[in-house]
């Protein structure tokens, strides 16, 4: 920057000369390449009376101060991983639920939607359902399935499929719970516990998917965390899996006795 002594020998000043001067004295743009823009500083240039260049003393812009800004270290704000926010009041106690899924054939249930077109499962093909669920002691009926699996891949040598698979278990009154994850038909597998309503709100976990006979049988193990505790009625001693197991007769007519409130039909 030029002194004060140094710009009084200009005087007397005609036109021509104080632009000239004024060119040599324009600092460089500043030059964003990430965004492809320059910010002249020169239009935050003022003359005095006396023919001094003094910088504008108004703030830098909110665009401004971000850049100038965002590189600077600041100890305070900084650490050395994320840091996981925790609710005090929110139960992390696993509780194991279990339930039997059963395909009783009278639903219409699984429908094939072979969208590939080709005559042995393939990539893109749809399987809508759903089928009845039981608790873990067969005793009562809880509700239903519903949802879709998409296959992604046919595996010849084990003589089964792999799906994406997306639906919820629906218990009535008590609420629901969605689970998404890998479903293999040839082997045991574990989907996610996205979340649930009702007594299932804030549900998070995993479930273990046991094929019992595919796809009319299957057991499944809930390992729930995040809400309160379960009510007894649902966390009944499970019957040992197996391909014979069946509800009972009872649960199976839907009598008053053998159904959780409002079950899901």
């Amino acid at each position: 920057m030029a002194s004060t002594t140094s710009l009084k020998s200009l005087s007397p000043i005609n036109p021509s000369s104080y632009t000239k001067t004024l060119n040599c004295l324009k600092p460089q743009s500043l030059q964003f390449t990430s965004f492809h823009h320059s910010f002249p500083a020169h239009h935050n240039l003022k003359v005095s009376k006396t023919h001094q260049i003094s910088p504008s003393k108004r703030p830098l812009n909110t665009t401004t101060a971000f850049f100038f800004n965002k590189n600077k270290h600041n100890p305070s704000t900084t650490t050395s991983q994320p840091q996981a926010s925790s609710d005090p009041s929110r139960p992390t106690k696993v509780q194991e639920l279990y339930v039997y899924e059963i395909n009783e054939r009278d639903r219409g249930s699984p429908a094939y939607l072979r969208l590939s077109q080709k005559e042995v499962n393939s990539l893109g093909d749809l399987v809508p359902f759903s089928n009845k669920i039981y608790t873990g002691d067969l005793q009562k009926r809880l509700g239903i399935t519903a949802g879709i699996c998409i296959l992604i891949q046919h595996s010849k040598e084990k003589k089964g499929d792999r799906y994406e698979a997306i639906y919820s278990f629906y218990f009535g009154d008590y609420g629901h719970l969605s689970v998404q994850g890998e479903y293999l038909t040839y082997q045991d597998t574990f989907l996610t516990v996205t979340g649930g309503s009702g007594i299932f709100e804030g549900a998070y976990g995993q479930v273990k998917l046991q094929q019992l006979i595919f796809p009319f049988k299957i057991f499944y193990t809930f390992y729930l965390k995040g809400i309160e505790d379960l009510p007894g009625e649902l966390m009944s001693k499970p019957v040992t899996p197996s391909p014979s197991v069946e509800p009972s007769p009872a649960a199976k007519a839907c009598e008053p006795h053998a159904v959780v409130p409002n079950f899901t039909n």
